[in-house]
């Protein structure tokens, strides 16, 4: 059975003194709480389970007493929309109501009065045996938002959609949210709701749209934000300014208010008409500095994965996140939501802005490397056709058909109908990797790039990804470190295992050829030399100006050997990255050669690595480049070794190297996979770009490591020279005494 879920629950802090008497006088202020490190999005000033979603924690409020549908029985609990009284509806304007008689208004007074209430501090119902909380927000977009299909559908995954925007608009350190989301999941109508909720109830401010392009955002403005406000009941629509459906900018003069039977009697003044706008909802074409230097409340950025060149949606958040801040102070906020395009269509960018919107990294005053909280949630919890009529999804193929939330069966599970179209575009591999992009069940299927601009099989390549990721590879991988025996260097390497490693390792060698060195004229050479070999991407400088700089990468490989205790042909170690000082990054290196035993291949156009292996004694640790013979070495390639990576043809052969290994040894091979387990290499191979490798460090070192093993490919064969034998016969000429040869 499959089983997956959005979030943890905490409440083990409901049993503390300190928490019950906080809420028994309702002293929890709505924002981020440093005591119990969570987002208080209650605004009654309770909580109640704390919701840890993708890193990010948020107290919901306190479970009432009384929760709607308790006395419904169980089957029967799930969300309704709350009945309105017909009459209301012909009332379209606050003076209308006020028109009517007193007795009449006096029937309509508790019904509004609830209204606000939910729209401000949320709504508790039950729902098949369980109470469910929703937000504010929430409540409106299912009661009063009028989207394409009519009412929306109550999913559960909206709902912890929104306790994470109500976090992201609680927590004074954010900046809103990035939203990866897939095809069909009601993003866009969903942020309508927000803009026009937020904007009937502020004053002086300003709301703004982008999207892929300047038509998209307008379409949004015009077909979801306008109609949603014109659909919005009399007492939450504020005094609207000019046409009633405008193409440019919606202006409210006057938020509205709340009607209890004072402020009913209430008229509005003179003065306050002559106020002017307090605050308007407008669009603007795409573009890098799309609302440079305004002040907003709320930014909708809109298909943000899918600004193609020359818009950049990194260089317009830089400009936008200006606009929604203060000095140092957050004002506005940012709902940002999107499939993502291929990497070249504006999806890099996206991911960019994404994994540095991750809320469990950082800086030291709180905020993300964007400022922004990333949130993902897979395709199976907002599949349409899949929900049932509780909100949850249908995961497995039901025994007996179930119904949905739009009253149809359902005869099939999301997992087994999204497994079934895979199947059926496994032989086209663009549709396929469009098919991940809109309905994707993890991040890299949301990130798929186009093959047709690949040097590599990505359908090889992401079919490993996929198996890794399905596998929960934990075990098969481990990662950890390597040191000298009692900190005595050149003696004997151990592996320490350790969470924080920079080592991932797949497979260990016995004991008994661990640390195997052969020593030849006071020369260390590796013992294992038939069993594989290490391929290396170096760096010379430990740092640059700004902290840059490429990582460094190693990567080892076993050959095909009859021995049973080493693996054929695999890859079983990748370091990629940068230490401290360069020195840390080659002692490291030196450690893993020891360990294995193995020889490396390194380009030597950056030499300090193999300097460094000379000083110590390690020259044999070092391959020559396999493509010349030995007494076509220069002077420095027979002192250090190693290969340069400046010739075209040793280019080629390093692309060609990884390009056989990805066909022979990855993805699926009839019914097993292969058994390339480090997901940062498959990933650099997927994007690898041969005319930009310096920016590629995984595929690099792979590829040299690929090389290595099969050195036997690149080596020249000697040049012949063919000498003709004269096998011509001696003729004598026999005139005389004596023979003479003739000439």
């Amino acid at each position: 059975m499959y089983k997956q879920t959005l979030y943890k629950i905490h409440n083990t802090h409901l049993s503390d003194k300190k928490i019950k008497h906080l809420n028994k006088h309702k002293k929890f202020e709505y924002g981020y709480n440093e005591d119990l490190d969570c987002v208080v999005i209650s605004k009654d000033g309770t909580i109640g389970d704390i919701y840890e979603i993708q890193g990010l924690k948020v107290a919901i409020p306190k479970t009432p007493d009384a929760i709607d549908g308790e006395d419904l029985k169980q089957s029967d609990q799930f969300f309704k929309i709350k009945n309105k009284p017909e009459s209301l509806n012909k009332i379209k304007s606050i003076y209308d109501f006020q028109s009517y008689p007193e007795d009449i208004k006096e029937k309509y007074y508790k019904y509004i009065d609830s209204e606000f209430n939910y729209r401000n501090d949320g709504y508790w119902f039950m729902c098949n045996g369980s109470a469910n909380y929703i937000t504010g927000s929430h409540y409106v977009y299912l009661s009063w938002t009028k989207i394409d299909v009519g009412a929306p559908d109550f999913r559960q995954a909206n709902r912890i959609f929104y306790y994470f925007w109500e976090a992201c608009k609680a927590d004074k350190r954010s900046y809103g949210m990035c939203y990866l989301k897939n095809r069909r999941s009601g993003f866009s109508f969903m942020a309508s709701s927000e803009t026009v909720n937020l904007a009937t109830t502020s004053k002086d401010s300003r709301f703004g749209v982008l999207s892929k392009t300047g038509a998209d955002a307008k379409k949004m403005f015009t077909d979801k934000i306008v109609p949603i406000s014109i659909n919005y009941p009399f007492f939450f629509k504020p005094i609207q300014d000019g046409m009633e459906r405008p193409k440019t900018e919606l202006s409210y003069k006057i938020p509205s208010r709340r009607l209890t039977r004072n402020a009913i009697k209430e008229t509005y003044s003179q003065e306050e008409f002559g106020q002017g706008l307090d605050t308007t909802i407008d669009w603007k074409n795409t573009g890098d500095n799309s609302y440079d230097g305004e002040k907003l409340q709320l930014l909708v950025h809109d298909e943000s994965g899918k600004w193609e060149r020359p818009d950049n949606i990194l260089n317009n958040w830089r400009v936008t996140k200006t606009c929604l801040r203060l000095g140092a102070r957050v004002v506005g906020k940012c709902m940002m939501g999107s499939t993502s395009n291929a990497l070249n269509k504006g999806g890099d960018n996206f991911k960019k802005l994404f994994y540095n919107s991750n809320v469990t990294n950082r800086n030291r005053n709180g905020q993300t490397t964007s400022g922004l909280y990333s949130l993902f949630i897979p395709m199976e919890w907002g599949y349409e056709g899949f929900i049932d009529k509780y909100g949850y999804p249908v995961f497995d193929t039901p025994s007996e058909p179930i119904e949905g939330i739009d009253g149809e069966k359902i005869f099939t599970g999301v997992i087994d109908h999204w497994e079934n179209e895979v199947e059926g575009l496994k032989r086209d591999s663009d549709a396929l990797n469009e098919y991940y992009r809109q309905f994707p069940r993890s991040e890299k299927h949301a990130f798929r790039d186009e093959t047709v601009n690949s040097l590599f099989n990505l359908t090889k390549i992401y079919e490993q990804i996929d198996f890794n990721e399905e596998m929960a590879i934990k075990g098969y991988v481990v990662r950890g470190t390597f040191a000298w025996q009692n900190g005595i260097k050149d003696t004997k390497v151990i592996w320490v295992p350790t969470k924080n490693g920079r080592f991932k390792i797949s497979w260990i060698p016995p004991d008994n050829i661990q640390n195997n060195i052969i020593t030849k004229n006071g020369i260390k050479y590796p013992g294992n030399d038939g069993f594989g070999a290490f391929g290396c991407d170096s760096y010379d400088i430990s740092g640059t100006v700004g902290g840059g700089g490429s990582n460094g990468a190693l990567h080892g490989l076993t050959t095909f050997s009859m021995v049973n205790d080493v693996p054929n042909t695999k890859f079983f170690l990748e370091y990629i990255a940068r230490p401290q000082t360069a020195e840390i990054f080659f002692e490291e290196v030196l450690m893993a050669l020891v360990f294995y035993g193995m020889p490396i291949l390194a380009e030597n156009n950056k030499p300090r690595l193999l300097y460094h292996l000379k000083r110590r004694g390690y020259r044999g640790y070092s391959m020559n480049r396999p493509d010349k013979l030995l007494g076509n070495l220069s002077k420095t390639e027979i002192e250090l070794g190693g290969i340069p990576n400046t010739s075209e043809d040793i280019k080629q052969a390093h692309a060609a190297a990884i390009e056989s290994y990805i066909e022979d040894y990855v993805g699926r091979k009839e019914e097993n996979h292969g058994s390339m387990y480090f997901q940062k290499t498959l990933e650099d191979w997927a994007r690898f770009d041969i005319s930009r490798r310096t920016s590629h460090d995984a595929s690099i070192s792979s590829g040299l490591a690929i090389m290595a093993c099969r050195k036997h490919m690149y080596r020249p064969n000697m040049e012949r020279t063919n000498k003709k034998i004269d096998f011509r016969f001696a003729k004598y000429k026999n005139d005389g005494s004596m023979s003479k040869i003739i000439q």
